[in-house]
């Protein structure tokens, strides 16, 4: 769309030669001020002051920091995605805030997605993320939390809450894509190629997640994005209580949380009265 809006431009602009709608020509005739990539890419960057621009260019997507998610694109890489299971790490990745070996490191047994729960730790629907050193995928969960399989009931981990999102989108992966005959109970699994039904390891899922962002021309997505864009909105949610994230997002410390996701949004109205009340202009 962008090199479609610059033969567009183009073409006015050679009109306007002619003595065709000059008005059209001189409002296009617009610039913006240079971006540090501009300037490292450009000889002499240092002294660039303007660029042209393109005011029929579609708007870029914008990131409130540059590890987030860009605004909107949960709702785009859905409807990017093409099948259930990539629907699920979609949802997952931004309700839960998981890593992406957490997320591809999880058994079915870690899954307890109904109310009141056999393992007796939290009421509502939650996972358990347990690190393990042989999966078959080499997976792992970052944590090392003490767990324990009794039964078939997974207890200790890292519990993380489940949002009725995350379990729909899991009930629609496993009733319409899950292979019927799996030995190795991982949750994701290949659905395509020889390997399929095999358990999906973190390098396909990053791979998915590379492609539908280009298709939908967000910029380059990682799966660490939705974590971080994660822990800033229950920061938000939340009134800056570090716990509250600690606990959502499985952070060892709230000195962590504080110090790595703890910024303030410079257009917020709290943040902009507090300057005012310092300044002297808050009326």
């Amino acid at each position: 769309m962008k090199t479609a809006a610059a033969c567009l431009k183009g073409f006015y602009l050679h009109l306007s030669i002619h003595g065709v709608n000059p008005a059209l020509a001189e409002a296009l005739r617009v610039t913006r001020l240079p971006t540090r990539a501009d300037r490292r890419r450009a000889m002499l960057g240092h002294v660039l002051h303007s660029l042209p621009a393109n005011p029929l260019a579609p708007a870029q997507r914008v990131r409130r920091h540059p590890k987030m998610l860009p605004e909107g694109a949960r709702d785009l890489l859905l409807g990017a995605v093409s099948c259930a299971r990539d629907r699920m790490v979609v949802t997952w990745l931004a309700d839960g805030g998981f890593r992406i070996g957490e997320l591809c490191g999880l058994r079915l047994v870690d899954l307890h997605l109904r109310e009141q729960a056999a393992c007796g730790q939290c009421r509502g629907p939650h996972v358990h993320i347990c690190h393990r050193e042989d999966n078959a995928n080499r997976a792992r969960a970052k944590t090392k939390s003490p767990w324990t399989s009794q039964d078939g009931t997974v207890c200790g981990g890292t519990v993380r809450r489940v949002s009725p999102a995350m379990v729909h989108t899991y009930f629609e992966y496993i009733t319409t894509q899950y292979p019927a005959q799996t030995a190795h109970g991982m949750l994701l699994v290949s659905l395509n190629g020889p390997s399929r039904g095999q358990p999906w390891t973190t390098a396909a899922a990053r791979g998915m997640l590379r492609r539908a962002a280009a298709r939908v021309e967000i910029g380059r997505v990682v799966p660490h994005a939705f974590r971080h864009s994660f822990a800033t909105a229950v920061l938000d949610a939340a009134q800056g209580n570090a716990v509250i994230a600690r606990d959502a997002g499985g952070w060892a410390s709230a000195v962590t949380v504080e110090q790595v996701y703890g910024h303030v949004d410079v257009h917020d109205p709290v943040f902009t009265a507090a300057l005012e009340q310092v300044w002297g202009t808050r009326p």
